[in-house]
């Protein structure tokens, strides 16, 4: 995605119209996962935080919930996504978006199935200084 694309895409998700600070990035937990910071902003007393993550076959972002919402595009790949009942809450496949719900209410795992990466655009919301997304213990699933 170019610059002024994922730009457009955070102006469009958050409604933001004004300049923007420069804060740093926090890691994103997982197994077979890369991610690269593409702008790290704080507004207000949120921060937003876009990030280009790459999900290898067979990878995992290992099971978590988030401080603030979450949404994202697809950009290649297949994301399978599971809650904390272990059931299937989504699949998503290229072009597809998908929000994720904040709190510790709603634990959740993206996973990797196919033979080819997951490329997800990902703009995190969450209160100014905390942790993108909060690790948590397998809640009983046969995967992770």
């Amino acid at each position: 995605m170019h610059q002024a694309s994922r730009l457009a895409l955070v102006l469009a998700l958050t409604g933001l119209t004004i300049g923007l600070a420069p804060v740093a990035a926090k890691a994103t937990p997982g197994r077979g996962v890369s991610a690269v910071t593409l702008f790290d902003h704080v507004v207000g007393g949120t921060q937003y935080v876009l990030k280009e993550i790459t999900l290898a076959p067979g990878g995992s972002t290992g099971w978590h919930f988030h401080p603030g919402p979450v949404s994202g595009v697809v950009e290649r790949g297949v994301l399978s996504h599971y809650d904390a009942t272990c059931a299937s809450d989504g699949v998503y496949r290229a072009g597809q978006v998908i929000s994720e719900e904040s709190g510790s209410g709603y634990v959740h795992i993206g996973r990797n199935l196919g033979s080819e990466p997951v490329v997800l655009e990902v703009l995190y919301r969450v209160p100014a200084g905390q942790a993108l997304a909060v690790d948590v213990p397998n809640p009983g699933c046969s995967f992770d």
